[in-house]
């Protein structure tokens, strides 16, 4: 019995080595944080990242000619932003809280799918009536999506 309790007295110190290695790796994790913190992009306060941008929204094909969105009406996008040369939008459409359109596309020359850019307000969740849609304007940074510029607007049935 005497030799478990010198055992167990033995395992519960650390010897200056072993504490000096502790606060070493403790140390080195520490700096590679504060390291990766500094190298992320920042949004620049306020909640508007670095860089920002503009979306208006364009009517493409306007089937009442009221000049304003309506269901079934084609919509893109003018964007502009310096924060990236590949800027993607995404828009989705509400009605009473669910969720009925949903479209993401990129807006840049290289886009492999360009025609995409064109979004007709319509799909099989959203047969028809008003809906609320927001269009957001983003780009990809390796590990995150960062959102330059927002736009709300109504769709009218």
């Amino acid at each position: 019995m005497a030799k478990k309790q010198s055992y167990l007295k033995k395992k519960q110190s650390f010897s200056g080595a072993q504490v000096l290695l502790f606060v070493l790796i403790f140390a080195a994790v520490g700096t590679v944080a504060i390291w990766q913190s500094l190298a992320a992009p920042h949004n620049g306060g306020g909640g508007k990242p670095a860089g920002g941008g503009t979306i208006v929204l364009s009517m493409v094909t306007d089937a009442n000619g009221d000049g304003s969105p309506n269901w079934s009406d084609t919509v893109t996008f003018n964007v502009s932003t310096t924060a990236t040369a590949e800027p993607h939008v995404s828009l989705s459409c509400y009605q009473n809280g669910t969720l009925v359109y949903s479209a993401t596309t990129g807006f840049y020359s290289s886009y492999p799918w360009p025609w995409t850019n064109n979004m007709q307000l319509a799909s099989q969740a959203w047969t028809g009536g008003a809906a609320d849609c927001t269009a957001k304007l983003y780009y990809f940074n390796g590990k995150k999506t960062p959102t330059l510029a927002t736009l709300s607007f109504h769709v009218d049935a």
